[in-house]
């Protein structure tokens, strides 16, 4: 291994604040915060979701809100829904009238246009 060349690694705790659980690793990260075990000092980096937490690990649905996301999106999904729902009653009516504006006129038939046909010279 080259010297000089890698990033130094401190020992870190992971910790998920959705669930209070704790990680010890080592990563390159550091923090202002620390906490000591076994006599080292280790870093703590704060994280909002991890395998403790995620529901694809956990089984388990939860929704984990950072400013307000969650409400933003559903609140999103709402409105898309109502304009769904606003077209499709447009569109049969419009349908319906114009099935009705079809059996009420007789087909008219539109004027033939006069072909012409240019001479070479």
């Amino acid at each position: 291994m080259k010297t000089g060349i890698h990033p130094k690694t401190h020992p870190v705790i992971f910790l998920d604040t959705t669930t209070g659980n704790k990680f010890v690793s080592s990563s390159t990260l550091v923090s202002d915060e620390t906490e000591e075990i076994d006599g080292v000092k280790h870093y703590v980096i704060k994280v909002e979701i991890s395998s403790s937490s995620h529901p694809f690990y956990t089984g388990k649905r939860m929704l984990v809100d950072t400013a307000g996301r969650v409400d933003k999106f559903l609140e999103r999904a709402k409105k898309s829904e109502q304009k769904k729902s606003k077209k499709s009653t447009k569109d049969e009516k419009t349908a319906e009238e114009a099935a009705e504006e079809k059996a009420e006129k007789p087909k008219e038939s539109a004027p033939k246009a006069k072909k012409t046909t240019a001479k070479k010279k």
